[in-house]
Formats: C-alpha cells, sequence, structure tokens
C-alpha cells in the first residue's frame, strides 16, 4: 500500500440524495482507512473529499462511480490537490 497521501475533491451527479449516499460513502471511506468528508449540495449532487493514501483514495474515487445500492450515478468529477490533513470522515450538513 502506497504511503503517499492525496486528496481528491469530488462532485457525484444522478440519483445520489435520499438514497444513502453519504452514509454508505462514511462507512467505505472508514473501511479503506480514508479521511475527509462528504456532503449535498443544493443542485442535487454530492460532494465529498477524500485524502489518504493514493491507492486508498483511488478506490473511494473508483467506489463513487457506483456508490449505495439504491444510487443511480451519472457523473463523477474529480479534482486533485494537496492533501490538507484531514482527520477522520464525516458527513458535513
Amino acid at each position: 500500500m502506497s504511503e503517499e497521501r492525496t486528496r481528491a475533491h469530488v462532485f457525484v451527479t444522478g440519483r445520489v440524495q435520499g438514497v444513502y449516499y453519504r452514509a454508505n460513502t462514511r462507512d467505505t471511506a472508514d473501511e479503506h482507512g480514508v479521511d475527509g468528508w462528504v456532503r449535498n449540495l443544493d443542485d442535487g449532487r454530492v460532494e465529498a473529499v477524500f485524502e489518504g493514501p493514493e491507492d486508498a483514495v483511488a478506490a473511494m474515487v473508483e467506489w463513487c462511480h457506483e456508490g449505495s445500492p439504491a444510487a443511480n450515478v451519472e457523473d463523477v468529477a474529480v479534482e486533485y490537490e494537496e492533501p490538507r490533513g484531514e482527520e477522520g470522515f464525516r458527513i458535513r450538513r
């Protein structure tokens, strides 16, 4: 497992609100040992930040393409950034 930390800022489009997308994202991030946060946006998208080892962050970005079982993901936009020292993973309001 790569120890080089990276940060992915993700915007997920589709039927991703009201389908436990955020809770499933948090649980999956915890399983992968990824720090960051996830929140719903007013425009119907979900925004998330994943920070951690490169391979774990890549796994989270890949997971976003499927998401929770009830989700219907149409698009995932990703921007890679410098890590900012996120600790833990939380659902933001």
